[in-house]
């Protein structure tokens, strides 16, 4: 896998209904054949990657996500995160939406990480593979453990040592072959089947 540590890709969405209804319009465009964006009328941005409004959830997962997900079963670490502003799309792309019924195309990277991830392992039964999920949103300054199931407080804290260790109270799922995390992370992310 190639040595960069950090690579951006930026994922511009379609303007919704009710903007198209207010006649609001794109303030951001695709340069072609480039990896920029423009926006406004001249600055300039240059990105890794960059899906215009038209991308699909498969393009955004083959280009970004699956090589990351290849390298963590070889045993490399990797981490994917969305940020934006509310409505800009974060859900969308890393679950697919909320409801039980989201069709295949539809998905997320994170139902189709899991699903690359144990069709993977399922293909090298000599190998003990074991597998831990967590799930955060950082929201303005806080953290909050989305998997925290237990309680309505999802607030999470990070602890410093005196060492210099760190410790959280964040949850982390193991999961098996046998249940793939279908409903265990976001339950309207994973529809059954």
């Amino acid at each position: 896998m190639e040595e960069i540590p950090v690579k951006v890709a930026i994922r511009i969405r379609p303007l919704l209904c009710k903007e198209v209804l207010h006649n609001h319009q794109a303030c951001v465009r695709v340069i072609p054949n480039t990896q920029q964006i423009i926006i406004g009328r001249d600055r300039i941005f240059t990105f890794d990657f960059v899906f215009g409004k038209n991308s699909t959830q498969d393009e955004v997962y083959n280009t970004c996500i699956k090589p990351l997900v290849l390298s963590l079963i070889e045993g490399y670490n990797a981490t994917v995160f969305a940020y934006g502003q509310t409505g800009s799309g974060k859900t969308y792309t890393i679950g697919g939406g909320h409801v039980a019924s989201v069709v295949e195309g539809q998905k997320g990277i994170i139902p189709r990480a899991i699903q690359e991830i144990f069709q993977n392992i399922s293909g090298k039964p000599s190998i003990d593979f074991n597998i831990k999920v967590s799930y955060i949103e950082v929201y303005k300054e806080d953290l909050r453990d989305l998997l925290e199931l237990e309680t309505s407080v999802k607030d999470l804290h990070i602890r410093e040592d005196e060492k210099g260790n760190t410790e959280n109270s964040l949850s982390r799922i193991l999961l098996e072959i046998k249940d793939p995390a279908r409903g265990m992370i976001m339950p309207e992310a994973f529809p059954s089947g």
